[in-house]
């Protein structure tokens, strides 16, 4: 490795961690100021507070990826460039090719910190994140519990109206047993409750209905104490769980899902192709950001900052508008993840070849 690749790469991953260092801060007194009357309102307890800001940090950091990636890389190549020294380095006979080589290895770099971080790291503090703002702040939101709908094995479906995490109780509850796509059973009961102490379901307004043939056996009961192979939490987990597992318990946790048929599992798939696309984006990001700031222009390193900043609040801008597509439509997760990088390829393509001009 020459001495220029030493000093890219220094100056690079030095330029990131100097980034990163002073917007969390500011992130952070952002977040506070606009909560503090919450905070004081529910009465948070300041272990519980120092907790959240820490996972808030992983979050925050995770967030604007993008952004800190870009002003880093611009801020010091157009420094490069000012100082002539982009001009020197490309005089001494170095192509703009072999200039970018230094930066694509420290965005390796990143990328495998990235991919580290978004596995087993992030995820933890979003664990955190989630549950401090939905018990403190938001209150609502935190599952799906209405129209709950769901396949707990491969000839049982379950349904349910409405459901309430906090008394454990769901109402208009309906099981269908099938065989050889033929019901055979089928337990309807005007609400379902979890009885911890027993370790059991208790039905109201019990009904089951058992078809053989052209024949039915009615059941009926005021209420019925029994137990399913489904736990009553199993009804509405809560929205973000694919955002707090690692790797392998995303895996297990997605086919499961897919499994029971979940309604989510749009919003769980797109989580794990963010795990690989966001460490990818470091490449494109990089590639971008040396392209348009590697040459000295009228302004200086103002406009660069000025275009960096707009360019990667687009990519989030991207990032999150095909995110809800994912969620509220049937759009690809695959597509919502990927799009935004094969966008933004293309974009650093044309800038490369219009920076080696």
């Amino acid at each position: 490795m020459k001495l220029i690749d030493k000093y890219i790469i220094k100056r690079y991953l030095g330029t990131f961690s100097i980034m990163i260092m002073l917007f969390i801060p500011i992130g952070i007194m952002v977040d506070i100021a606009e909560k503090i009357d919450k905070f004081k309102e529910n009465e948070v307890p300041v272990d519980a507070l120092i907790n959240y800001y820490i996972d808030f940090t992983w979050y925050f950091a995770n967030l604007l990826f993008p952004i800190f990636l870009f002003l880093s890389v611009i801020w010091f190549t157009s420094k490069l460039a000012n100082n002539t020294e982009v001009t020197a380095i490309l005089s001494s006979g170095i192509s703009f090719n072999r200039f970018i080589r230094p930066f694509m290895i420290s965005a390796l770099f990143i990328a495998i910190v990235t991919f580290l971080m978004g596995m087993f790291i992030v995820p933890k503090s979003n664990k955190g994140f989630n549950e401090f703002s939905f018990k403190y702040l938001k209150k609502k939101g935190e599952r799906n519990t209405n129209y709950v709908f769901k396949q707990i094995s491969n000839d049982e479906y379950i349904y349910v109206s409405s459901y309430n995490p906090i008394r454990k109780r769901a109402n208009n509850f309906t099981l269908e047993k099938f065989k050889n796509q033929q019901m055979i059973i089928k337990i309807n009961a005007e609400s379902i409750r979890w009885i911890p102490k027993d370790s059991i379901f208790r039905l109201t307004s019990f009904k089951k209905r058992v078809f053989n043939g052209d024949n039915e056996i009615l059941q009926k009961a005021i209420y019925k104490d029994t137990i399913f192979d489904f736990r009553i939490q199993d009804l509405a987990p809560v929205n973000y769980k694919a955002e707090t597992l690692n790797m392998f318990q995303l895996n297990d946790f997605i086919n499961e899902e897919k499994k029971n048929g979940s309604i989510l599992i749009n919003s769980h798939l797109l989580t794990r192709h963010k795990r690989y696309s966001l460490p990818l984006a470091s490449f494109i990001l990089t590639l971008i950001a040396v392209s348009m700031s590697s040459n000295k222009r009228r302004g200086g390193m103002g406009v660069n900052l000025a275009i960096g900043i707009s360019l990667g609040f687009l990519f989030i801008f991207f990032d999150k508008i095909f995110g809800v597509m994912v969620t509220k439509s049937n759009f690809s997760p695959f597509f919502g993840a990927w799009l935004p990088l094969i966008i933004f390829g293309v974009i650093s393509l044309l800038l490369l070849n219009y920076a080696k001009r």
